[in-house]
Parts: C-alpha cells; sequence; structure tokens
C-alpha cells in the first residue's frame, strides 16, 4: 500500500471512538400483522396445532399444511443438509414423507454435503441414486461455477426451496449458497421458496464491516456484517432487494420468533450445521475465531473443541498470552490456557500452546471483538512466528483470505499499525451505519410479542 497507507490508515485510527457498539434500532416497526402481511411472506403463526408444540417453530414444521399446498402438483427442488430437521428432529426428507407430500425431484447439498460429511473447503461429489432415488447435485465443487444450481436442472423445476441453518456469520457459507440460488432462481424465472429456521446467535446484536464489492469471495458474497443479525428469510428479502432481482420469492416464516432470543431460549435442539460447528457455543464465537482461518493460528479444528481453542506452536507460554487477552476485560468471555494437539488441518500432530475462550454471558459476549483482540494479540506478541494464510482460499488466489474475510483488505494493515484491537473494532463497526436502517425494512420478526 505504500504511502498511501502510511497516511490513510493513521488518519483512521484518529477519527474512530472507542467501545462502539452497533445495535439494530427497532423503533417504529411494528412486529404484529403486518411483519406477516408483507408480501413475499407466510406466516406459521396461522397454523394453531403447530404453534402449540413448542415456543418456537422453524417453517419446516408447516410442511403437512402450507407445505401441502405450496407443493402439491409442483415440481420442485430442495436444498437440504443434516440440520434441516423440525422442532421435534426428524430431518424433512423424512417429514415431507410422514406428510404425503411427494418427493423433490432433485436435492442440492451445500459446503459439508448432506450430512456434513465432509470438510470445509472439500469438495462435495453429486450422487446419481441420491436419496431413495432422488438424485442429489452438489452445490460445493471444485470451482466456483459449481456452487449455483444448473440452468438445465431449474428449467425443470416449478420452485426451488430452500431449508438451511445459518449461525448468524457473513463467511458462513450456507447464506452465499442461497443467495447464488436465488441468482440462478431469477435466471430461469423459477419461484425460489425459503423455508426460515431461528438465527442460533439472536437477531438483536450486529458487528462488523460491510464487503468492499471488489473483494466479493464465497465468504463475502453478502452485503452485510461480519455478525448480520438477521435470518435466512430476511437475509434473502434485503439480497433480492440490494441485488435488484426479478425473482418470484417466498419466504415461510417462523412462529414465536422475536428478535432478542438465542437458540437457548427457543426450546429448539441444537443440530450441528456442520462438522465444526457443534454446539451453541461455537456458533456464537464463530463470527469471531473464524478469522483465525486467514492467520496461520490454529482455530481448534481437528480437536474436539474447534472454535473454542486457538493457539500454535510458537506459543510456548500459553501462561502469558492468556493474561494478555484477560487484560482487555471483554464482557462476557474469559480466556483459559491450555495445550492442545490437532489430529488434522493446521500443525496436525504438533503440541499448540493456546488459550480457551469461556463463554460466561451469551448476551454479552462480542464474538467479533474477541476474534480481532485474538488477531491483534498474536501478532504483536509473536512477531516472528504469526503469519497471514498464504494459501488459496474458497476459491480465490488473488486475495489473502484474510482480506476476503474481512472484505476490506486494509484492515489487515489497521491491525498491524492499531494500538489496540479496540480501533480496529471500531473502524470495522463505522462501516455498517447504514446497513442497521436499511435492513430494518426487510425484517420479519419483531422485538417483543
Amino acid at each position: 500500500m505504500g504511502w498511501v497507507a502510511c497516511w490513510f490508515i493513521p488518519a483512521i485510527l484518529q477519527v474512530v471512538r472507542k467501545h462502539l457498539c452497533l445495535r439494530h434500532d427497532l423503533r417504529g416497526f411494528d412486529g404484529g400483522p403486518s411483519a406477516c402481511s408483507r408480501k413475499g411472506c407466510v406466516s406459521l403463526s396461522s397454523c394453531s396445532e403447530a404453534v402449540s408444540m413448542s415456543k418456537v417453530l422453524p417453517a419446516a414444521d408447516t410442511l403437512p399444511t402450507v407445505g401441502k399446498k405450496l407443493l402439491k402438483g409442483r415440481r420442485y427442488g430442495l436444498i437440504a443438509h443434516g440440520a434441516s430437521i423440525t422442532s421435534r428432529g426428524k430431518l424433512i426428507l423424512e417429514f415431507l414423507e410422514d406428510a404425503g407430500i411427494e418427493p423433490p425431484q432433485v436435492i442440492f447439498t451445500p459446503e459439508h454435503g448432506l450430512f456434513g460429511e465432509y470438510a470445509y473447503m472439500e469438495p462435495v461429489p453429486s450422487d446419481e441414486k441420491g436419496w431413495r432415488g432422488v438424485p442429489i447435485i452438489s452445490l460445493y465443487g471444485s470451482s466456483f461455477e459449481s456452487l449455483a444450481p444448473p440452468q438445465r436442472t431449474l428449467s425443470n423445476l416449478d420452485c426451488l426451496v430452500f431449508d438451511l441453518q445459518d449461525i448468524g456469520a457473513r463467511y458462513y457459507t450456507y447464506l452465499a449458497t442461497m443467495a447464488i440460488s436465488m441468482e440462478a432462481c431469477a435466471r430461469a424465472g423459477v419461484q425460489f421458496v425459503v423455508l426460515d429456521r431461528p438465527n442460533p446467535i439472536g437477531l438483536s446484536d450486529i458487528e462488523g464491516n460491510i464487503p468492499k464489492p471488489y473483494l466479493r469471495s464465497f465468504v463475502s458474497y453478502l452485503d452485510v456484517p461480519n455478525r448480520h443479525g438477521l435470518t435466512a428469510g430476511e437475509v434473502a428479502r434485503f439480497f433480492a432487494y440490494k441485488r435488484g432481482l426479478d425473482l418470484d420469492l417466498l419466504v415461510v416464516e417462523c412462529a414465536g420468533l422475536v428478535r432478542p432470543m438465542q437458540l437457548p431460549d427457543t426450546s429448539l435442539p441444537f443440530c450441528p450445521p456442520s462438522p465444526n460447528i457443534n454446539d451453541f457455543e461455537c456458533a456464537l464465537l464463530y463470527p469471531g475465531l473464524c478469522l483465525l482461518e486467514g492467520t496461520n493460528l490454529s482455530e481448534g479444528r481437528g480437536t474436539t473443541t474447534p472454535f473454542k481453542v486457538f493457539g500454535a506452536p510458537f506459543i510456548e507460554d500459553p501462561f502469558a498470552f492468556c493474561a494478555r487477552l484477560n487484560e482487555f476485560g471483554l464482557e462476557g468471555v474469559a480466556f483459559k490456557p491450555l495445550f492442545f494437539v490437532p489430529k488434522y488441518d493446521k500443525w496436525a500432530g504438533k503440541r499448540c500452546g493456546g488459550v480457551q475462550a469461556v463463554v460466561l454471558d451469551r448476551r454479552k459476549i462480542k464474538p467479533l471483538l474477541v476474534g480481532l483482540c485474538i488477531v491483534w494479540t498474536a501478532m504483536h506478541i509473536y512477531r516472528e512466528g504469526f503469519q497471514w494464510r498464504r494459501e488459496p482460499y474458497e476459491f480465490e488466489e488473488r486475495w489473502l483470505a484474510c482480506d476476503l474475510l474481512f472484505g476490506d483488505e486494509t484492515i489487515k494493515t489497521l491491525i498491524e499499525m492499531a494500538t489496540s484491537p479496540f480501533e480496529v473494532y471500531e473502524y470495522m463497526n463505522a462501516q455498517s451505519k447504514s446497513f442497521v436502517e436499511e435492513s430494518r425494512d426487510f425484517f420479519i420478526y419483531p422485538d417483543s410479542v
């Protein structure tokens, strides 16, 4: 970046304010009937039998009622995975059969495959025999082009149904799969139906910046912050608007969901949506700990606690590293020193000094800030060992993985030059102020009952 960075980065650091935290301002949003009557939304609350079953219900629970009317006599495809379950833990493919609905013409699977059997960035094969004779087409192959449903397949469908469990982070790739599929359906003139699910880490808090258009990739495909505070259905509506899609979009909403709810508030079971998100706390920490994928620090892959532990062999004294992190006094989290040996991925078979992030208060923790504090501290303490990841990342070779994850190539320089990670956090949050205002028009769920 040369002389531009020398002038521009310090200028940024002078104008950011300390400890800025953005929250959705829900004033003026009527979460009553209008939230259900908005064009392109179907309310689950009309299904009285279903509502009595659970506090919150995913849209998949509508299949015996709304789903039957929507899919009867239609040729449809289904984007699903192992976490596409009902409130009672029934896999959607089995639930369709139980509801007396004809099976889909084709099943599309995202990264990690139908049952989460493939590692991250591992190509997922298609399967002509598929699920009980229904062919399975992979939406995660060996190239960026493989991420979209083939037009020749869409030409034989009336609608495409999406039911994947997101975890509320821009770089968690399932909503990028949704967005790319929406674009493909718009080109093919095929209706796109979202069976909505709760965002497990809640809808009240956002953190982060909006990616720069020229850094668009599979982990920065959406114009949303790192922690976006939306459901899949809300993201679909926002994305269709931002991209000006000529698309017949229908969102079947959840029942009983309000914005402050996190998964533990819903009474719904946690079903791991991917191999390394094995519980709620993994999902909660992911918007911050995923940034470590852009470095040579292990993010805990190859251990039983991915996205909770992190470290590297060059961290010889994890107690000192841990003490520095605890000095930040971050709300809702504490750091505990440890050693671990990853069985695969970064530093496989090598003893790593590291730290475990212990969630103390799920409502107060700011996971993106946690991740920035980890990266900033590791970079400034271990200057000889810390490195940005250089290998190709998610089909992209032109940019570093950290640039794609940040969505802004200047942030790594900010981290290098900032006197504290809070300065970087303030810079990132300040960029998403417009998103707070703009996204409100696409909310489906109210702030309270």
